[in-house]
């Protein structure tokens, strides 16, 4: 069932993130599914860093999502740079 949960919770935290950050993002529902999951590894690098406690909960999900927009912010950096 934990493998199932993550999945769910790395949808709505990319699903937030897509909207919550301005511009488009053309992706698909693998890939916003893997940007939650990897925005989680990021909330929680960034929560240890700062010292907050973010295992699960509504504190794990907003961590989550702030991973997932920085993300974002530097596929689009690097993205950016790639077609120049």
């Amino acid at each position: 069932m934990g493998f199932i949960w993550m999945i769910i919770v790395g949808l709505v935290a990319g699903l937030l993130a897509r909207a919550i950050k301005p511009g488009s993002d053309p992706m698909g529902w693998i890939m916003t599914i893997i940007l939650g999951i990897v925005g989680a590894l990021i909330g929680g690098f960034v929560a240890s860093a700062v010292g907050i406690n973010a295992n699960g909960g509504f504190t794990g999900l907003i961590f989550s999502v702030i991973g997932a927009i920085i993300l974002l912010f530097l596929y689009e950096f690097i993205m950016s740079k790639r077609h120049v």
